[in-house]
């Protein structure tokens, strides 16, 4: 590979990931708008926010998709602790309305 070629492959590379930053975002919006929906079907069924049990299944799942698609388990487990916090947070504001 060229310095030409290096940096074509640098910029459209670039380009693909602020693509999928984007879409990323676009997914985390939905899932925090079904959070919404899930604080109000707990409070129809006087459920708790917080459901342990669905944590853990969630936690166990994206261990085995990291090791499917060969990334690292802890990393990907962090992210979804801030997704599963970002969730609780938007029911609770839900819940004082």
């Amino acid at each position: 590979m060229d310095r030409v070629e290096a940096l074509r492959r640098l910029e459209d590379s670039r380009r693909q990931i602020d693509m999928l930053d984007h879409e990323i975002i676009e997914l985390i919006a939905q899932r925090t708008f079904l959070a919404g929906e899930i604080v109000q079907a707990k409070m129809v069924l006087d459920m708790e926010i917080e459901d342990k049990e669905r944590e853990e299944y969630i936690q166990k799942k994206i261990r085995e998709i990291a090791r499917e698609k060969k990334i690292d388990p802890t990393s990907l487990s962090q992210i979804m602790k801030i997704l599963t916090s970002l969730s609780k947070k938007e029911q609770k504001k839900i819940l004082k309305r």
